[in-house]
């Protein structure tokens, strides 16, 4: 971690931590989710794991939108983002600190919101429960670093509450949807999540490494 990366980095946990509206606004969202499908159906046995996995996808997805477009919009005020522009600094090192810091504000949420959906959900893992510590990060990775690119992209519109999730959930749709089939196989015991576990592995290094490659061009955009 390079010593740009790191100030970067401390600078965004800084401000999240006096403020905690990322994390707050992701975790209020998430929450009422969960609550809304466990009202919607009665959430007990086999049924339960199937849609499981799906449900905290999902959930984490649109969730995460609120916290991936404040992001870019904190550096829009008093014209921070024009004077990192003007610094000699690749901006390969903001971006991995942005994507960084989204992951640990997903992450925090998805650690909160856990035992609330086990409880809700009845669920019993009947896989391997440690493969979840490679399913949910992978795909958490995936959502952050494709959302803090497109979110830089559509920084400047007027409109990029809307235009965010419009580019950011089609092209996220491969991974959420290997996301959602590993979470749902580990859930019930069904099969092996290998397959979709090196999906998202895959995804990941090729979708971080466009947009480490394009990042520059998209923040020296006018």
């Amino acid at each position: 971690m390079t010593g740009i990366l790191w100030v970067h980095l401390v600078k965004d946990l800084r401000i999240e931590w006096r403020s905690r509206e990322a994390v707050n606004s992701m975790l209020f969202f998430a929450l009422l989710v969960v609550v809304l499908f466990s009202l919607s159906f009665d959430p007990q046995g086999a049924f339960s794991r199937d849609i499981a996995g799906g449900v905290l996808c999902v959930a984490t997805m649109f969730a995460s939108v609120s916290a991936l477009n404040q992001a870019w919009a904190r550096e829009i005020r008093h014209q921070v983002l024009d004077a990192q522009r003007m610094a000699p600094t690749p901006g390969a090192d903001m971006f991995l600190a942005k994507v960084l810091a989204n992951f640990l504000f997903v992450t925090v949420v998805q650690v909160v919101l856990a035992p609330v959906f086990v409880v809700m959900y009845n669920l019993r893992i009947l896989g391997d429960a440690w493969k979840l510590a490679l399913v949910l990060p992978l795909g958490t990775w995936a959502l952050v670093a494709n959302g803090t690119f497109f979110a830089a992209l559509s920084i400047r519109s007027r409109n990029r509450e809307l235009l965010l999730p419009l580019i950011l959930f089609p092209i996220f749709m491969p991974a959420l949807l290997a996301m959602v089939l590993a979470t749902g196989s580990i859930l019930t015991g069904d099969s092996d999540p290998t397959l979709w576990i090196k999906l998202l592995l895959g995804y990941d290094i090729i979708f971080t490494t466009v947009s480490l490659l394009l990042f520059e061009i998209v923040l020296h955009a006018e």
